[in-house]
């Protein structure tokens, strides 16, 4: 815990007050009239409901036998329906933007044979971050600068490993350099990484590297691809525990189409591949599915 003390105190304390500090710029003359003629970006706070989704999917793993992977890395093949939540508030102005949100997604199946019910979770994951974008360049393709993110991953219900309970429970820090809000990466950005993993009841740091990207590109007026994503790589750890990822890759894509209003039909192919320190090899999971979504963002001021 002690290692996250810094990246901990530079979100909470600092990035606020750089947001709403004055920028003092010496101008000449006539860079000052050149400068009244801009036209400055008045403050706004959004809203945005990014995702509310009820879910269909069927899931296929491999090497799914391998004890040591992390109970959040467990499905297995079967047909589950859940439900997600992706939303957000967004502070913009002209020197940056302050993301606030969550996200949460949870999955399970139910099957009963020889009057025995069985229940498995496919996805269990919480999700509340913080992340600050300060604007260095503006592009015709978005704003690009330094970026700083404090997150927290949990899930709703526990685990059982050796007659004992466990939550997950991370607390992530990441810090780096991001494209924001183009016109189709959305987000685009190179961090290191430094966790607190917490979940089996002592501090193990481990310290890394992520790559990650949001893109969406519009196929008709009503049509929507969209794809995120991350590759994660982790170097040192302070604890031995077999379920540490050595690395993790995401990849979630989906196809929205707009049926009335602001719900959506989207089927879509999330892959996802990991390596831990206990196991002999990688595992992969895909997830193809159909999700019944509503989006929307509300303008605040």
């Amino acid at each position: 815990m002690k290692n996250l003390t810094f990246p901990a105190i530079f979100c909470a304390v600092l990035l606020p007050a750089a947001a709403f500090a004055e920028k003092v710029v010496d101008n000449s003359p006539a860079e000052a009239a050149a400068a009244a003629v801009k036209t400055v970006k008045a403050p706004s706070l959004k809203a945005n409901l990014k995702r509310i989704a009820v879910e269909y999917l069927e899931h296929s793993v491999s090497n799914r036998h391998d004890p040591n992977y992390p109970d959040t890395y467990n499905a297995d093949e079967e047909r589950s329906v859940g439900g997600a939540f992706d939303g957000n508030f967004t502070y913009n102005n002209s020197r940056m933007v302050w993301v606030n949100g969550l996200i949460m997604n949870y999955s399970k199946t139910k099957t009963t044979e020889d009057e025995v019910t069985t229940e498995n979770e496919k996805d269990d994951e919480i999700l509340l971050y913080t992340d600050y974008i300060h604007k260095v360049w503006e592009l015709e393709q978005g704003v690009v600068g330094p970026f700083a993110y404090l997150g927290y991953e949990t899930e709703f219900t526990t685990f059982d490993l050796d007659d004992k309970d466990y939550r997950t429970k991370i607390l992530r820090a990441k810090a780096g350099l991001k494209l924001y809000d183009g016109t189709h990466f959305k987000q685009l950005y190179i961090a290191a990484v430094e966790e607190d993993d917490m979940t089996y009841n002592n501090d193990n740091m481990k310290t890394g590297a992520e790559i990650g990207y949001e893109f969406n590109y519009p196929l008709n007026p009503n049509t929507t691809f969209i794809s995120e994503g991350f590759y994660r790589h982790f170097f040192s750890y302070s604890e031995k525990e077999p379920t540490d990822f050595k690395y993790r890759m995401a990849c979630n894509n989906r196809i929205e189409t707009k049926l009335v209003g602001d719900l959506y039909l989207a089927p879509f192919y999330n892959y996802e591949l990991a390596e831990t320190r206990g196991a002999r090899r990688s595992r992969s999971q895909s997830t193809l599915g159909l999700s019944l979504t509503y989006n929307k963002s509300f303008d605040m001021f």
